[in-house]
Formats: structure tokens, sequence, C-alpha cells
């Protein structure tokens, strides 16, 4: 993997976890998501323009991809209100690549191999670390973890048939245009203008711009190495995740939280290379 591949995919880790983390520290996680998927479509418009090739074939595909992006940033905003970000973050992104595999498998009828299914295995276990073993711990995270890991298994699978019909930027760009509204509009009406207003600062509009940020970064590595190699460096934002949750949030991540995201990020490296 040459080294500038390298640090685009270490890149897009860093930024991916750190929208995430910006979102979780947030005051009012619901708004501030609001505000930052309201940036993100809008600072991205000029260059899904820019760059616009839509075929009218990828419709059936954003319709589908959009609904579940949409229940996807739903879940994140409460699970992040509700539970640790050093459980749900990694959980989330640990559980999503095992669960594509499992419908490749067992609806396309497609082959596996040793790695992804010791793959499996190193994930299974570090969703158990990343659970603890503290009594009484809730539960929530896991759960939460799980289903928002279901969303981006199936807006993935959604996506890889659906890109065929348009360029990159041009169908990230539609395929987030309605959930941002949707969820904006949603948020106003529970909550009033003045809960967006209040989260219209410099932190929420550094996630909006970091949300494309993250994918601009990953598809600059992609011209360079294997989807394999950047998808495997791309997922050690679960560790990355994991350190700031401790660094910033003041969690109690352990060396046993730690390993399992170790586990985790491992797991989907051998799941990229199967």
């Amino acid at each position: 993997m040459p080294l500038t591949a390298l640090a685009l995919a270490l890149a897009a880790a860093c930024v991916h976890a750190l929208w995430n983390l910006l979102l979780a520290r947030a005051r009012d996680i619901e708004a501030a998501t609001a505000v930052a998927l309201v940036v993100a479509v809008a600072a991205f418009a000029f260059p899904a323009a820019a760059f616009w090739q839509v075929d009218r074939r990828v419709w059936p595909y954003l319709v589908g991809s959009a609904a579940l992006e949409l229940v996807y940033f739903a879940l994140l905003a409460a699970g992040y209100r509700r539970a640790e970000f050093s459980v749900v973050y990694p959980i989330a992104r640990g559980s999503a690549p095992v669960l594509v595999l499992v419908v490749a498998v067992a609806v396309l009828h497609a082959s596996t191999s040793w790695q992804q299914t010791a793959g499996v295995a190193l994930i299974a276990g570090g969703i158990v670390f990343v659970r603890g073993f503290r009594h009484g711990m809730k539960r929530s995270g896991v759960a939460f973890g799980l289903t928002i890991g279901c969303c981006i298994a199936g807006y993935t699978l959604i996506d890889k048939y659906g890109i065929r019909y348009a360029t990159p930027v041009s169908y990230l760009e539609l395929s987030m245009v309605a959930p941002a509204l949707v969820y904006a509009a949603a948020v106003a009406s529970r909550k009033g203008l003045g809960a967006l207003r209040t989260e219209m600062n410099l932190a929420s509009a550094v996630a909006g711009l970091a949300t494309f940020g993250a994918y601009a970064l990953v598809l600059a590595a992609l011209k360079l190495a294997s989807a394999a190699s950047v998808a495997a460096v791309r997922e050690t934002s679960v560790i990355i995740a994991t350190a700031l949750a401790a660094v910033f949030l003041k969690e109690r991540v352990g060396w046993v939280r730690m390993a399992g995201a170790v586990a985790v990020a491992a797991g989907i490296g051998l799941l990229s290379f199967g």
C-alpha cells in the first residue's frame, strides 16, 4: 500500500471518528446532528453539481438509501445521548460488515473464506469486550450499536448497486438531501428553531463538513490502493474513536474495552481482505 494511500485512509479514519465525537459531545445532540447534516448538504452542493452525472435508474436506490440514512442519523443521535460513545461507535462500525457478509452469503449466495470466518469471530469477541463485564452496565449501548449497524449494512448493500448509475459525489449528495431536511424539520418541530440556532456553532459546522470529507479522503485513497487495504485501514476509526472517548468524553475506557475495539478493527480488516 503506497504511503500516500495509507495517509489518506488514516486521515479518513480520523475525520470519521472526529465528526462522530463532535456530535456525541454536543449539548443538544439531535439539534447538532440536524445542523451538521444541513451544513454538509449545502457545502457539497457545488461539487455535486460540478461532477453531476445521474441516470434515471438510480432513483429507486436513492430512495431506499435515503430512508435508511434518515433512520441511521436519528438512531446515531439518540444512541450518543443515551449510551456511551465508546460502546455505540465500535459496535455499529463492527457489526455492519458482518451483516453485509451474512446477507451476501445467505441471500446472494456469495462464497466465504477462512479470513472472513476469523474476522466474524474477532468482531463478535471484540463486541463482548467493548460491552464490558461490569455488573449492572446498561445494555442500551449494545442495542443502539447493533441497530445502527443494521442501517449501515442496509444502505451499504443498496449503494453498492446504486452507485453504478451516478458519480459518487452526486450520489452521496442526493442520498443526503432528504434525510438532512426531514431530520432538521423534525427536530425543529419538536424542539423549536431556537434549539437549531443554539447549535449553529463551529463544532457542528466542522462535523457537517467532516461527514463528506471522510468520504472524499476514502475516494482519494481508492485511486492509489486496493479497496480491501483502504477499507482495512479506514476502520482503525474504531480504535481512534474509543481513545477519543476516554480523552474528551471522560468515559471509562479501560484495557478491556480498548482491546475489544482493537479486535473489532482487526476483524473488519480480515473481512476486507477475505
